[in-house]
């Protein structure tokens, strides 16, 4: 037998080895923002592929234009311009695999090790882990209801470049934050893109979860506040027709767009999932399926505010968000709920500890419980469930 090759001293430096764990779930399912399988448009996608195939499925043939399937990213910007006053070009968006992908192009494009990269205090796990990738240094601002505290926001800017420190731009998601649930004010948008502005410091707006609004009135988007080139614009498709379609879209001054270019993976995205895409959203009825899963989302994130007030009352605190997936819940100063999250997995109760969102690793006494895949009824019985384990693990009392 031969002896076993090996690549030991072939990696690139800095590579981190990662073996991808199996998908895990468990009976009461608040750690992933899946959406419910129930509210997916599947037969208006049906419709969709089949139509749009007997017209233009012959293209499927060629590599379709870098940037994505035009008549996609008219629609995509028409949609900005009336439901978020952004005033776009086609030609200036990018169509990028999810918004994971726009958000890694970017991060790419901005960030060299070392660079300081200011977030809020607690953030999306998916940026957070790229940032990391790409050796930023980051630093988490402090948060309340209104969203990011300018002033908090503006020392710490002033205090790192005292020190040296290259800030580059700030990350934001400013509308049903992930994990954090709140939206942030008009009034705070506002000061946030002054403080960063008087600094030269760009702003990366995440709005992915724009859409799923069940209650309240919309607030402007950072990018719409602007007219300087100073913000960077990420949507995406995945909350609004299906995770599973792996598209969405980057809005950012061409400057920027020609360096993230450079970190696009495998050419243009999926033309088959853009062909459909702009098919359902020019003949199905996309509006009339946000409107049937945002009123599913608020009866699931009523259930699960009753039984955490009737399950958890004074000891604990959480957010009441007005769209989005995710309620953020506080325990007092000192419980760990990093400590007993895998043994309330394996009891029943799925959930992520508010450690795996900071970027300076606190949160310990808090977890985001995701609303948008459990049924009302689980959302009700698993947080009551997440309560009893608690107490049997002498977590709450």
């Amino acid at each position: 037998m031969p002896e076993k090759f090996s690549y030991e001293g072939l990696f690139a430096a800095g590579v981190p080895e990662v073996v991808p764990g199996k998908t895990r779930h468990a009976r009461y399912d608040f750690a992933v923002a899946y959406p419910n399988p129930d509210t997916l448009p599947l037969d208006g996608l049906a419709d969709a592929v089949r139509s749009v195939l007997d017209r233009e499925g012959r293209d499927l043939a060629y590599y379709t234009d870098p940037g994505g399937y035009l008549p996609l990213r008219e629609l995509v910007a028409e949609r900005l311009r009336v439901s978020r006053n952004m005033q776009v070009d086609p030609e200036g968006i990018v169509l990028t695999g999810g918004s994971g992908e726009a958000i890694s192009m970017v991060i790419q494009a901005l960030t060299d090790p070392g660079d300081t990269v200011l977030t809020e205090e607690f953030l999306y796990l998916g940026t957070l882990r790229s940032l990391r990738r790409y050796k930023a240094n980051v630093v988490g601002i402090k948060c309340d209801e209104d969203g990011i505290i300018p002033e908090d926001l503006d020392a710490a800017i002033q205090r790192l470049k005292g020190e040296g420190r290259k800030v580059k731009y700030l990350y934001t998601i400013p509308t049903f934050q992930n994990p954090l649930g709140w939206t942030m004010t008009l009034e705070r948008r506002k000061k946030v893109l002054e403080v960063t502005r008087q600094h030269g410091v760009p702003v990366f707006e995440d709005d992915c979860y724009i859409d799923l609004r069940f209650e309240g009135e919309d607030v402007a988007s950072f990018h719409s506040l602007d007219d300087t080139g100073q913000v960077i614009y990420v949507g995406s498709f995945s909350k609004t027709i299906a995770p599973g379609m792996r598209m969405g879209y980057l809005v950012a001054p061409p400057e920027v767009t020609s360096r993230a270019w450079a970190f696009k993976m495998g050419g243009a995205v999926n033309h088959f999932a853009a062909l459909t895409i702009a098919e359902y959203m020019n003949h199905g009825d996309l509006e009339g399926h946000v409107r049937e899963q945002n009123d599913t989302l608020r009866a699931k994130r009523d259930a699960m505010l009753a039984s955490l007030g009737e399950n958890f009352g004074d000891a604990a605190a959480w957010t009441k968000p007005e769209g989005g997936l995710y309620v953020w819940l506080t325990l007092p100063e000192g419980t760990d709920l990093e400590a007993v999250q895998e043994q309330a997995f394996q009891e029943g109760v799925g959930y992520y500890s508010g450690v795996l969102f900071s970027p300076e690793g606190r949160g310990h006494n808090s977890a985001r419980l995701c609303f948008g895949y459990p049924t009302p009824e689980e959302n009700y019985e698993g947080v009551a469930e997440l309560a009893r384990i608690l107490e049997r693990h002498g977590v709450i009392k």
